[in-house]
């Protein structure tokens, strides 16, 4: 018998799944809390909590990671030195800190604009090249032809020897800045992409397990390690990707609409016939504008473990995510009788960190380049966790809570409060951490709100439903203003939104939830088994999609001769007329596809290619095409 193990790390939680192979049947699964900086501390204790017996049998490993998300975001990439060829409008809060322009490029046609300044190239390189760890580079129309970008590539390469990742490596849209953002990007994550597949690969050798190693991308399908490693980029958002493929398996699905409620964030997706919705100006990561395709989703700041706090009466969810004070009950001993006796802020000084149930705790990131006040705050903040009254009151200097920010944000410390998965302990309809903490922060609270603390807890519960179906509406009602959906949303006792469709759950205890979205969602929902792994099941049974665009162009060369371009991933092609150009494209794509089903690994005997073709005309039927676009798009299943 042979099985397949599926991984997400990232969230607040590791999560690991084995699924038999034969049949796609869940064996066993594990959670483990994530470990940061270092996510394989997390991973090794997900998997020890497997089954033995299923382990030696395990013949492919598929991950999804927050790993190149976070990255980004918490802006902690390698230095990269940047190259854009042509003539680009640069915006003025431009985030690369090692970038030029230099002359050169190429128009719709694949012609040379301008001849390329090399000199410049080189200048730049030896400039920065002790600065940085590798170099990206994005010509102006380099998907009609890319000889700059590649000409550039190998002198940096002969240069320095440092990776070089090109624009229409990545992407063959239009927007060369954008393309140039996404390789910025790219080769910012290669070499942390590397050390985690590195270790990743090690942690499988070192259990004894003979498997193959994919990883997931963000449009929901697998791919084999070798490309992973050369577009790390690819697997940014892959968590909700994991997500939607993981309900439709779960669910037995093809077509639904997916709801994800992490620790942080809520997610919502769709799947049509077994495939997602990918948006079609590229992923949005950290304010960079990418040419990465990913799902469609809509995100909203409010999640399980979303910081719960009161100001002015008024109840308030996130949007930062907080250790919940159920599990900084069981992971940090002593810190009952701590909440317990924590000092009552005034109703005048409550904000978002001034709360009775918040507490601050170290990371263990050494603290390094902190301003005067921001040390004196941060040494009185211990290993064990520290209440405001030990910060703030108990001492003869003042400080101002927001250096508490600044902390949070250099990841020195982190915060532990009351969260949604706190009210659900209160209520007993979740009970997986220490329920006395959860209901000893709500008591705390409760005084705030002139509620009775059970009350609160409905509340909360209720609104985390609500918002539930705001981003489920917000992003089948893309055309329609988010504020004009939220007022029918809270006008719910005379009406209600219908889906034609499934809602399938994913996430820790989203069945809580099911009888608050009734109320204001008529939809069949569904809670399938293993909803709380439905990342890691995702990861395991992806499929390999790979997506082929060529496009032809009739035009004429100067001296009025017609001609027809071919434009590929392996650059301009011509041709002496359409026919020949067309059934070389026909051929060419299927061939492109199946290159990529081989080189994932993935089972060549089991791929459906399907094309589509659009002809742009300017005359009667019969002529022609002025344009040609052909679209295949490969379906393989992973090859044991």
């Amino acid at each position: 018998m042979q099985y397949s193990m599926g991984i997400d790390a990232g969230g607040t939680y590791t999560d690991s799944i084995i699924i038999r192979d034969s049949d796609g049947r869940v064996m066993d699964s594990n959670k483990a809390l994530t470990t940061y900086p270092d996510l394989l501390e997390g991973i090794k204790n997900s998997i020890d909590g497997l089954d033995e017996q299923y382990l030696k049998d395990v013949k492919m490993v598929s991950v999804s990671t927050t790993l190149a998300t976070n990255t980004i975001l918490e802006k902690n990439g390698y230095p990269v030195g940047l190259i854009l060829v042509g003539d680009y409008e640069i915006p003025e809060k431009m985030q690369a800190e090692y970038y030029t322009v230099v002359k050169g490029g190429h128009d719709h046609h694949g012609a040379e604009l301008v001849s390329l300044d090399m000199e410049a190239v080189e200048a730049f390189v030896e400039k920065v090249k002790d600065r940085v760890s590798a170099f990206a580079v994005s010509s102006y129309f380099s998907i009609r032809n890319p000889a700059h970008e590649l000409a550039i590539k190998a002198r940096i390469q002969e240069i320095t020897g440092y990776p070089v990742v090109c624009g229409h490596e990545l992407s063959l849209d239009l927007g060369a800045y954008e393309r140039g953002t996404t390789a910025y990007l790219n080769a910012q994550l290669i070499p942390i992409a590397s050390q985690f597949i590195l270790s990743i690969k090690e942690e499988i050798k070192r259990r004894g397990m003979d498997a193959r190693l994919l990883m997931l991308k963000c449009d929901g399908s697998v791919v084999g390690i070798n490309e992973a490693l050369e577009k790390p980029i690819e697997s940014i958002f892959s968590g909700p990707a994991a997500s939607l493929v993981g309900a439709s398996h779960l669910s037995g699905l093809e077509t639904c609409a997916v709801i994800d409620v992490g620790g942080t964030s809520t997610d919502v997706s769709m799947l049509e016939n077994g495939l997602p919705e990918l948006c079609s100006e590229g992923a949005v990561v950290g304010g960079w504008q990418t040419k990465v395709k990913a799902i469609r989703m809509e995100t909203s700041a409010m999640g399980g473990d979303s910081h719960v706090w009161i100001k002015s009466m008024k109840i308030n969810i996130g949007p930062r995510r907080v250790i919940p004070l159920c599990v900084a009950a069981v992971r940090y001993p002593g810190f009952l009788e701590v909440l317990k006796k924590g000092r009552i802020p005034g109703t005048m000084h409550l904000e978002e960190n001034v709360q009775p149930t918040k507490f601050f705790i170290r990371t263990g990131v050494k603290a390094s380049n902190l301003g005067s006040y921001e040390q004196d705050l941060f040494d009185r903040i211990g290993d064990a966790p520290t209440s405001l009254n030990d910060i703030f009151w108990e001492t003869q200097k003042t400080l101002s809570p927001g250096l508490l920010d600044s902390l949070i944000r250099k990841r020195l410390i982190q915060a532990i409060g009351f969260t949604p998965t706190d009210a659900l302990h209160v209520l007993g309809d979740y009970r997986g951490w220490n329920a006395e903490a959860s209901i000893a922060g709500a008591k705390l609270l409760e005084r705030y709100t002139q509620t009775d603390h059970i009350e609160l807890c409905k509340r909360i519960k209720k609104d985390v439903a609500r918002n539930m179906v705001l981003n489920l509406m917000s992003f089948v009602l893309k055309d329609v203003p988010q504020q004009e959906i939220e007022k029918i949303i809270l006008s719910d006792r005379f009406a209600q939104f219908r889906m034609k469709i499934p809602v399938v759950l994913i996430g820790g205890p989203v069945i809580a939830y099911t009888e608050e979205l009734k109320q204001i969602l008529d939809a069949d929902i569904i809670v399938p088994g293993y909803s709380d792994v439905g990342n890691a099941v995702g990861a395991v049974v992806g499929k390999g999609i790979k997506r082929v665009e060529i496009l032809i162009k009739s035009t004429y060369s100067k001296d009025r001769k017609r001609l027809v371009l071919l434009f590929s991933s392996r650059g301009r092609e011509t041709f002496g007329n359409y026919p020949e150009a067309l059934e070389y494209a026909e051929s060419l794509g299927r061939k492109l596809v199946m290159e990529y089903m081989a080189e994932a690994g993935l089972d060549k005997g089991e791929v459906q290619i399907e094309m589509s073709k659009k002809d742009i005309s300017l005359s009667e039927a019969g002529t022609i095409p002025v344009e040609t676009k052909l679209v295949f798009v490969g379906i393989g299943m992973p090859k044991v």
